[in-house]
């Protein structure tokens, strides 16, 4: 099936919602769901979280956060949070390109259980992303910027995962990357957030794809 018949079976067969969860719950539970499940989930990988921070520490000495501005709601900067994978100072530049960078060896450990995306849990408390919700770009990604303003996703708050996430593949482009947020955007609900939460562990067990 073309990705793009994807996208559309999925907007008619997930995401038909009733009023509650198109109007009630983005504008008034979305925030205290997001809330609540990034404090149980901090409280419950606090062990690993703690773990992880040694590691990176112990290895090189250095940072043990990955501090970077990223694109918010509204097109907004923020200070987005993920352990540091990376050798010290290196670039702030795309995922994909990300790759030609050295990468510690713990990083390497973090980069490929997701665990180094856990400190934007942080980010979530703060309020500057949400559970699900379209990936932060980086400024430098003008193009899905602009498709985001476009199709309405930059006025969603970033997302630990998203319907992009779950639907990836090596070498996905970013008009597509786009057309998912597209289609969260217009149709946030309960639902559709619970199956991309239950999908990411799924998206969790297999190598992250590079795009």
């Amino acid at each position: 099936m073309l990705r793009g018949e994807q996208i559309k079976d999925f907007h008619k067969s997930h995401l038909t919602s009733n009023t509650f969860s198109l109007f009630m719950y983005p504008r008034l539970f979305k925030r205290p769901f997001d809330i609540l499940v990034s404090l149980i989930a901090l409280i419950f990988l606090s062990p690993l979280l703690l773990i992880t921070a040694l590691a990176i520490y112990l290895e090189d000495g250095g940072k043990i956060l990955f501090r970077q501005k990223r694109v918010g709601r509204g097109g907004e900067l923020f200070e987005f949070l993920k352990f540091r994978s990376m050798a010290l100072n290196a670039a702030n530049v795309p995922k994909a390109q990300a790759e030609t960078i050295p990468v510690t060896r713990v990083g390497k450990i973090i980069r490929r259980a997701n665990i180094d995306e856990l400190p934007q849990l942080i980010n979530i408390l703060r309020g500057e992303m949400s559970i699900v919700g379209p990936r932060p770009a980086i400024p430098a990604q003008e193009a899905l910027c602009r498709m985001r303003r476009n199709n309405g996703a930059i006025d969603c708050l970033p997302g630990l995962t998203g319907l992009a996430q779950v639907n990836a593949y090596d070498g996905m482009p970013e008009d597509e990357k786009a057309r998912w947020d597209g289609e969260y955007a217009v149709n946030i609900s309960l639902l559709t957030d619970t199956k991309v939460i239950l999908r990411t562990f799924a998206y969790l067990t297999r190598r992250p794809p590079v795009y």
